[in-house]
């Protein structure tokens, strides 16, 4: 039996959304830095997730921190924008940026993650 949703979500898309992940090392940054992106309109939407428990190896060393991880809405083709404001703009020397293309999802949903990234004309 079929869900009544599933008509409701398409798997074969031609709108390539992105869904980008950014750890942040607080609140107050993590907001900061979404805010710009979706003012910039690099970004449709960011979820501001606090309190991620995160475990690295950095320069030699097992890391236990606290973050807040950044879920970036976005266009495929803005993705190497949205990294390089990304970089300009983090208090890490190395930010996480990793870019997952989505299957699909609700197409006027992608459609609007579309229409929010695209450039000004």
């Amino acid at each position: 039996m079929s869900s009544p949703y599933a008509a409701a979500i398409s798997w074969n898309v031609a709108v390539n959304i992105h869904l980008v992940l950014c750890s942040c090392p607080d609140r107050n940054q993590a907001d900061r830095l979404a805010g710009t992106l979706v003012e910039e309109r690099l970004a449709a939407c960011v979820s501001v997730v606090p309190m991620a428990g995160s475990v690295y190896r950095w320069k030699g060393q097992v890391e236990r921190t606290e973050e807040t991880l950044l879920l970036i809405k976005t266009e495929a083709s803005r993705v190497p924008a949205l990294a390089a404001r990304i970089q300009a703009l983090h208090p890490y020397e190395l930010p996480e940026v990793l870019a997952v293309e989505a299957a699909g999802g609700l197409p006027a949903y992608l459609a609007w993650v579309a229409e929010q990234t695209r450039e000004n004309d």
